[in-house]
């Protein structure tokens, strides 16, 4: 440890011009129906009208299906046409959207893409990374760790807005991006450390970096066959663990440990990726 030095943080207040208020995750995609409630009343909208076709009735389930460009839903039995390939659920009250037996925040989206229904979680960005953190560290660790996770997942989101657009989202829910079990994973210590760390992201040259992270590195953390100004290879302080993902930028156990040393969430960053500086998003950002 006596390696690693203690690195000046430097905050750069930035204003973004491209708004991003919400962010689209990919639940399910590119099959025959979806199964899906809410905890309060929620209305059914079309998506391109914006007018409400049905108010769904709370802490029920409701089939929703692909029929030919359209999506349809099963009430009582029988299926109605709601003449539109994408809809919205927007619950009432500030209530929860429920689908694969989680509950999440914002808004369901159903989308009927080439015959088959693809299902969105619209959500703000700081609520998605309520459901992020939890999901890809354990809550118990440390909690510089996961200051430090929620600034790495925060910039990963930003960075990659609009990566799957052809499926009419941002991210999917999966350690492919990132996991996201929605507001039935959030914790405490993780909504504390999402809370801390409001709007706080990795920047290179003044764009938001797509901070790579992994469980662990095998003791030494990896770089991508591309060179990126921003990725280095240091000792990743997880030789206690078998290597456990692609190796590049952050270990999640390495951060853990590091943190269980006395290291905070922007000294374990600074270690991990090369370059960088720290901006906390301006608020008309999310506006």
């Amino acid at each position: 440890m006596k390696n690693l030095k203690l690195i000046i943080t430097i905050f750069v207040m930035l204003i973004f011009i491209q708004p991003a208020h919400a962010i689209k995750i990919g639940l399910i995609t590119g099959v025959e129906s979806v199964r899906l409630g809410a905890s309060t009343y929620a209305n059914i909208i079309n998506s391109r009208t914006n007018h409400k076709i049905y108010t769904l009735d709370p802490m029920r389930n409701y089939e929703f299906k692909a029929y030919g460009t359209k999506v349809i839903i099963k009430i009582a039995g029988k299926y109605y046409n709601l003449d539109s390939d994408e809809v919205a659920i927007r619950p009432t009250n500030g209530g929860f959207v429920s689908a694969k037996n989680k509950w999440y925040r914002g808004i369901f989206i159903v989308k009927n893409i080439n015959g088959s229904l693809v299902l969105i979680n619209k959500v703000d960005i700081e609520s998605y990374l309520r459901g992020v953190v939890p999901s890809e560290m354990p809550s118990s660790w440390d909690y510089e760790a996961l200051k430090a996770q929620a600034i790495a997942a925060r910039s990963y989101a930003l960075a990659n807005l609009g990566k799957r657009a052809r499926w009419g989202y941002d991210l999917k829910d999966t350690p492919e991006d990132q996991a996201y079990n929605g507001a039935s994973a959030e914790k405490d210590s993780t909504d504390k450390a999402v809370a801390d760390s409001y709007g706080i992201v990795l920047i290179y040259d003044l764009k938001i970096i797509p901070a790579y992270y992994s469980a662990s590195a095998g003791g030494q953390s990896k770089t991508w066959e591309r060179d990126l100004p921003y990725i280095r290879s240091v000792p990743s302080y997880d030789s206690n663990v078998k290597k456990n993902g692609h190796g590049v930028g952050m270990s999640q156990h390495g951060a853990n440990n590091l943190a269980k040393q006395g290291y905070n969430a922007y000294q374990i960053l600074q270690y991990f990726y090369k370059n960088i500086r720290f901006a906390r998003i301006n608020q008309s950002y999310y506006q």
